[in-house]
């Protein structure tokens, strides 16, 4: 399996969850959950986009574990943090605080890793 072929249709159903989202707080006329829906576009569309473009561009390091494994972290996190977003800008900060931090740290840490990945190539 390669990190590319997880990348993209990730890629797109993070999209498409952030259009429909986006659409239910425009129909509602409540977007208090705006930051969350951002959250979610630029890591799980723009990121996820961007990853699989660059593994897909060196085909040795896309067949790796390492880049697997980081975009699995990336997946996680941010799931998590956008979850913890929305929980805080929707009146639940006591539980959605500490999802956004931890979130917010596997993020960093699958971004690290990217880096770590691009400069060693």
């Amino acid at each position: 399996m390669r990190a590319s072929s997880i990348s993209y249709p990730i890629a797109i159903l993070s999209v498409v969850v952030g259009m429909l989202w986006g659409v239910h707080m425009a129909v509602s006329h409540d977007h208090s959950a705006m930051p969350a829906h951002a959250h979610l576009n630029l890591l799980g569309w723009v990121s996820l986009f961007l990853f699989g473009l660059f593994y897909q561009a060196h085909p040795a390091i896309d067949r790796g574990r390492l880049a697997l494994f980081q975009v699995f972290i990336w997946i996680v996190g941010t799931v998590v943090m956008t979850i913890g977003v929305a929980l805080v800008h929707t009146g639940s900060p006591a539980s959605g605080e500490p999802l956004a931090g931890i979130g917010s740290i596997i993020v960093i840490i699958g971004m690290l890793l990217f880096g770590w990945i691009v400069m060693r190539r």
